[in-house]
């Protein structure tokens, strides 16, 4: 290049304006090493540390001749002024491409941490109120999907034996939830939904009868008008039945006549039991709670009074299977026939069991009242088996004896025959402070048990949600 720039050349202002890389440097023999990694960062960390000095102080004169100096190569970067500090060389094409500081690792972690916990949190509960959804309206989802449980066994599942008992006043629907009760249907609505759907109207008649567990509907009711499955001189007593109740089956099951029943009952301690006057003055039957459910096969000349004996006999020997005082007997049987009556699993025998007994402490009296049981209600007007779950206002309303929603503490006696677990539980409540429980849904039997009125009130607000869901369901 000539030492003199040609006029006609438009870039030699320009080239004699950029900076000399040797006066930028230092020396052109000896060219200033670059800085390390870790120099920088530190050279980076004075500047950042170091007061801003002015402008006019900032500057260097330069003598005539000489190229203007580099700045520093600490000087602050700006990004629209990178360009100009290149040209006027106030910053070199080192300074401009210097490796930036690496990132800071730690707070990239934090940061990582507290969007994951964002995430799961989010996908927490989308979840949980998934599963809110589904334990709450499965039966509709179901419905709705077409993802329905076959309400019936299927064909060749049926296997060893169960005896379903029919007495008098029977229908198919109170007959399918028997047999779903003793194992032989899937559900308590196969049975009575089959009938509808195949147009039938059996007859049936009272008696005990020989079937299997996990049957068809189609195959139960075949099973049950074959007469050969009906049992003679066997009995089956259902968990919960009164002492009327009882001696039907009795008498349609064993052939003996009911009167001779009838009479056989009229002394209660000639089979042990003592005659407890309130009971009798209240026109109520000292036996009941006595007769032990279960299923009887006698020989064919056994008489009235044998089979009560039999009966009675197989109670004592559950009270004390159960440890119960001889002098307790009378009030573990009316405590456990309220829980036979009013629980659906047996773990919740044991939990109805502790709910008793808490409303039954001194200060819960003093609070509440009364136990209020419905099934001492219904017991006590005679409407508890009218194929329904509530008790009806006159019911609660009626003065008697039995009716815990009027007298304080427990019944005057039993209201049914109570099995094994429930008698079991009255002897052995399971821990909590429960003092309410309500089915919320009555073909599963699912239970909420309750520690406050609040708590309770919206779990009978989910049980009438639910009958009103269900109107044919027995609410």
């Amino acid at each position: 290049m000539p030492e003199t720039p040609s006029p006609d050349d438009q870039f030699a202002d320009l080239f004699q304006k950029l900076p000399d890389p040797a006066a930028r440097s230092g020396s052109p023999e000896q060219p200033t090493a670059p800085l390390s990694r870790r120099e920088a960062r530190e050279a980076a960390a004075r500047e950042e540390a170091a007061p801003a000095q002015p402008a006019a102080a900032a500057s260097v004169q330069a003598t005539p001749g000489e190229s203007t100096p580099a700045a520093p190569a600490s000087a602050p970067r700006s990004s629209t002024s990178g360009l100009d500090d290149l040209f006027s060389g106030h910053r070199s094409t080192d300074d401009i491409g210097r490796t930036p500081p690496p990132p800071d690792k730690r707070r990239r972690r934090i940061g990582g941490w507290i969007a994951l916990g964002i995430v799961l949190v989010v996908l927490g509960g989308i979840a949980a109120g998934g599963l809110w959804v589904w334990n709450t309206y499965e039966d509709k989802i179901r419905e709705v999907m077409g993802w329905e449980e076959p309400k019936d066994y299927e064909d060749g599942l049926a296997h060893g034996e169960a005896v379903l008992t029919i007495v008098s006043g029977d229908t198919g629907q109170s007959i399918s939830q028997s047999l779903y009760e003793e194992g032989v249907t899937k559900t308590s609505e196969a049975f009575y939904d089959y009938l509808i759907d195949s147009g039938q109207n059996p007859t049936f008649e009272p008696g005990s009868y020989g079937l299997q567990l996990q049957m068809t509907s189609a195959a139960a009711l075949a099973a049950i008008q074959d007469p050969e499955n009906r049992l003679e001189n066997t009995a089956q007593l259902r968990e919960g039945l009164t002492v009327d109740q009882s001696l039907t089956i009795l008498a349609e099951g064993l052939g003996i006549p009911l009167e001779d029943f009838q009479a056989a009952i009229a002394d209660p301690a000639a089979y042990g039991v003592d005659v407890d006057s309130a009971i009798a003055d209240a026109g109520g039957q000292p036996l009941e709670g006595w007769l032990f459910p279960a299923t009887y096969t006698f020989g064919p000349d056994v008489t009235a009074e044998e089979v009560i004996q039999t009966l009675v006999d197989r109670t004592v020997e559950s009270l004390d299977n159960a440890n119960v005082p001889e002098a307790d007997r009378q009030e573990i049987l009316t405590i456990a026939s309220i829980i036979q009556r009013e629980a659906r699993y047996e773990d919740d025998f044991y939990k109805v069991s502790r709910v008793i007994q808490n409303r039954l402490q001194p200060g819960n009296q003093e609070t509440y009242g009364y136990l209020q049981m419905d099934s001492t209600a219904q017991y006590g007007y005679g409407e508890m088996h009218d194929g329904t779950a509530s008790s009806s206002a006159e019911a609660l309303a009626d003065d008697n004896p039995w009716n815990t929603y009027k007298v304080q503490g427990l019944p005057v006696g039993p209201i049914s025959n109570p099995g094994d677990t429930a008698i079991d539980a009255a002897m052995h409540p399971a821990d909590g402070d429960w003092l309410y429980f309500v089915t919320v849904n009555l073909n599963t039997g699912e239970t909420v048990f309750t520690s406050n009125l609040a708590d309770h009130e919206k779990a009978v607000a989910q049980w009438q949600a639910w009958c009103a869901d269900n109107p044919d369901a027995g609410c």
